[in-house]
């Protein structure tokens, strides 16, 4: 647990390290003497947990420096310390992301719940350090069936493989992940996030989903445009940040709209899969969104043709549309119409309807994949440290 202290007041500093020391808990406590102005340089540096501090003013404009900073910082705690400051400011603190705000004079008892109650939320919220894997999907056309593939695959890769999943749908105008593998109404959506994005942490993220599963939780797109337009890349940013620190595996379905906050998200990404089908309007507009992507700065490398309802005695084969966009097809699913048809109908995984189904098949050998390139790259990192050592 990192924590640091940033006050001007060095006699102040000291008894706040004094008092946290006598908690018996591994602690790494850093002091600082700058003030706000150098806030967001230090938590970029340090990355601490916690971060206390005293000598900020009372007006307005701390407290939209507060909620900017918890934003940006989503997963460090903030608690600072007022000597005079109105209920009224007190208040709206806590609303900026603030964790506590402690009265001065210094009371040790209450410096020492306020950061246990910290580290007990940081705990519960799955303190382990882990950098999930982001795959993000992306249809080059409408009806292509990115949405299915995208909460199948998450489906699957939880179900069968036990690995903690969170599917993020960013289709933020049309966006109905939810309809394909739930028939629970969702009480929040990707804009309510949005709305309290300074308080946003593990427990406030997992709250926020429908639960299809103990392992897999999937956050619903905006109910309307209004709802969309109030989701910022900022929001995303933060989002994103959680997300891969809580999970095994994060899904985006991101739709076919390029615009600020799907590029933000996509930043973030791993893996790009482009879903198409074997027709010329699917190959055109692959085509243009591969250069738009490439255009943007995303290695070809990171995207991945994924061919939906292929027909081995399609008109277009395979051959041809690897010639025409210069990739090769990451992976094929075959047209299985009547059991995809069913999945959608009832709103159930196909997994679950047809389990032998070669639609099934397909994503469970994606999954497959997925988790073989995962382990390897963690070999191939631990491997690297040994050598070095």
């Amino acid at each position: 647990m990192k924590i640091i202290i940033i006050s001007p007041n060095k006699a102040l500093k000291e008894q706040i390290r004094q008092h946290l020391q006598e908690i018996n808990a591994p602690r790494e406590i850093l002091l600082f003497d700058n003030g706000s102005d150098k806030l967001a340089q230090i938590a970029e540096q340090e990355r601490p947990d916690i971060l206390i501090m005293e000598g900020l003013d009372h007006g307005l404009d701390q407290l939209t420096f507060l909620e900017q900073f918890s934003l940006h910082y989503p997963a460090t705690e903030l608690i600072i310390f007022s000597e005079n400051a109105s209920s009224e400011f007190l208040m709206k603190a806590m609303r900026s992301g603030v964790s506590d705000v402690l009265h001065l004079p210094l009371v040790a008892e209450d410096l020492q719940l306020a950061v246990r109650r910290v580290e007990s939320k940081l705990k519960q919220a799955g303190g382990r350090n882990k950098i999930g894997k982001v795959i993000a999907f992306i249809a080059s056309k409408g009806g292509s069936g990115a949405t299915f593939l995208a909460c199948n695959l998450a489906y699957v890769l939880a179900a069968q493989e036990n690995e903690k999943v969170a599917l993020l749908d960013l289709n933020l105008q049309f966006g109905d992940a939810a309809l394909f593998v739930s028939d629970q109404v969702p009480a929040n959506t990707l804009a309510d996030v949005a709305a309290n994005i300074s308080r946003l942490d593990a427990t406030l993220l997992a709250s926020s989903m429908v639960q299809v599963l103990p392992n897999f939780g999937l956050l619903a797109a905006p109910e309307d445009a209004e709802h969309a337009a109030e989701v910022k890349p900022a929001h995303i940013d933060a989002l994103m940040k959680l997300a891969k620190n809580q999970y095994d595996y994060v899904v985006l379905d991101i739709g076919r709209t390029l615009n600020a906050s799907s590029i933000k998200a996509l930043d973030y990404a791993d893996m790009i899969f482009l879903v198409l089908q074997e027709s010329l309007p699917f190959i055109r507009d692959s085509k243009r969104l591969i250069v738009a992507l490439q255009s943007l700065g995303y290695d070809k490398n990171k995207i991945y043709l994924m061919l939906n309802r292929h027909e081995k005695r399609g008109d277009i084969s395979i051959e041809d549309i690897e010639a025409a966009l210069d990739m090769k097809v990451f992976k094929s699913i075959p047209n299985s119409y009547i059991a995809v048809s069913a999945s959608v109908n009832q709103g159930v995984p196909i997994m679950k309807i047809a389990k032998h189904d070669a639609v099934t098949h397909a994503l469970q050998e994606i999954a497959q994949t997925l988790l073989k390139s995962t382990h390897a790259a963690k070999k191939s990192w631990l491997n690297s440290l040994l050598n070095r050592a």
